[in-house]
């Protein structure tokens, strides 16, 4: 997944660029959002989806339990109504853990060329 919260600047993202942020398809999105009402992109004059960073940190939490997780849609529902704070939690240090897995293996590739 390559969403990083902290990269972004923009206010409002298109529906294909969250898409590719998730490496998931527009009707994924499209259909997530009638299935969580945490997810309520603004729509302009012509009708486009304009997500903003809220929508987007709501979506990685959905892709997170979804598609990293395998909870069915009614599951993640659930979860996110009960105990929202820990999925955020639970991501945060995922993603944590990623990040030293990464410099890790970057120290050993260095050490190796030694």
């Amino acid at each position: 997944m390559a969403y990083n919260p902290e990269k972004e600047l923009k206010l409002y993202y298109s529906i294909s660029e969250v898409a590719k942020m998730f490496d998931v398809n527009e009707s994924l999105l499209r259909f997530w959002e009638k299935e969580f009402p945490i997810i309520k992109p603004k729509k302009n004059a012509k009708g486009s989806r304009q997500y903003r960073k809220e929508d987007i940190e709501n979506i990685r939490l959905i892709y997170h339990l979804v598609k990293e997780k395998g909870m069915t849609l009614l599951g993640a529902r659930q979860k996110l109504k009960d105990n929202k704070e820990d999925t955020i939690q639970a991501i945060e240090i995922i993603d944590r853990l990623k990040e030293i897995r990464e410099e890790l293996l970057k120290m050993k590739k260095e050490l190796d060329t030694l």
